[in-house]
């Protein structure tokens, strides 16, 4: 069984780490790896309380928190660096217990990166803002119309060969990040899927879609990177 590490970026989750964490699948990750991000709460306790390998990440940023982890992954013996990552929200607006149907296109060597897509699955009704809706299909347009890459949603749930992450390069630090891994793929011809996931109403107030700032400063980064990889 190839070895599996989840890397979740947590702000201020405190609410909800211990149940994303319960709901991963048992024997499934070599390793859970919770990046706390500069919170002002006990989300860190309560994840090592859980079990979770708890990484600390000053600098605010969703690409910090990710890159954290990724750099800690990376910095492992050769026999216990993980095969694939998953990367995996603090808010328990995923599903985490459908990881395994996230993982299986790769596992099946089928495709290098799955993207897990709230589009395609199910939503209950106001887990995504109508922001978040539009960006998620204009960010996605943009991507087939430059990339040729068809892509139904930027979803943070996410699986990936940890080989072909290192060959991404990733770089943003803050709102770009997802849109980055999915143009880079595109453009370096990286065998890519979507699966249909199942998405709730977050725990707690969302640090992007639930501000106008928020999502003004998102949705300008993630047309930036758009542009930025062509």
């Amino acid at each position: 069984m190839p070895r599996i590490n989840v890397i979740i970026p947590a702000y201020n989750e405190a609410r909800s780490i211990s149940k994303v964490l319960q709901a991963i699948p048992a024997g499934l990750a070599a390793e859970v790896i919770v990046v706390n991000n500069n919170s002002m709460d006990d989300t860190a306790a309560i994840a090592r309380q859980a079990g979770a390998t708890v990484l600390e990440e000053p600098r605010p940023g969703y690409g910090n928190a990710c890159l954290k982890g990724i750099a800690y992954a990376a910095a492992k013996p050769l026999a216990t660096r993980p095969d694939i990552i998953v990367f995996l929200d603090g808010d328990f607006s995923d599903y985490p217990e459908e990881m395994s149907l996230l993982v299986q296109p790769i596992l099946d060597g089928k495709v290098d990166m799955v993207i897990g897509s709230r589009a395609l699955g199910k939503r209950q009704a106001g887990a995504m803002l109508p922001q978040q809706i539009f960006g998620n299909w204009l960010a996605t347009t943009l991507l087939r119309l430059f990339y040729g890459a068809h892509f139904t949603d930027l979803g943070p749930f996410r699986a990936i060969r940890f080989d072909t992450l290192q060959q991404l390069q990733m770089k943003d630090r803050t709102y770009g990040w997802t849109v980055e891994m999915q143009a880079k793929v595109a453009r370096k011809k990286i065998k890519y899927t979507e699966v249909p996931v199942t998405y709730r109403k977050r725990i707690g107030f969302s640090k992007v879609s639930g501000t106008v700032k928020g999502t003004v400063l998102a949705g300008y980064k993630i047309i930036l990177t758009i542009f930025k990889y062509l």
